[in-house]
């Protein structure tokens, strides 16, 4: 399985782009691993610090009530 972000050639990744951003989130809305979404370390390093900002920007919640 090869990375989503590599795939597409997406350079970065925005956290304001929540479509893209809620895909790699549980129903709970947790931040699903690596192993289980197929993005590469580079790109989910990437992924986490995007999501914490949605996050904090109330862009996506942080749990699912």
């Amino acid at each position: 399985m090869q990375c989503y972000f590599c795939q597409n050639n997406i350079k970065k990744i925005d956290f304001k782009n929540t479509e893209i951003i809620v895909r790699f989130m549980s129903d709970m809305h947790k931040i699903r691993p690596k192993r289980k979404t197929g993005v590469c370390s580079k790109h989910q390093k990437k992924l986490v610090k995007a999501i914490k900002r949605a996050r904090y920007m109330a862009l996506v919640p942080y749990t699912n009530l």
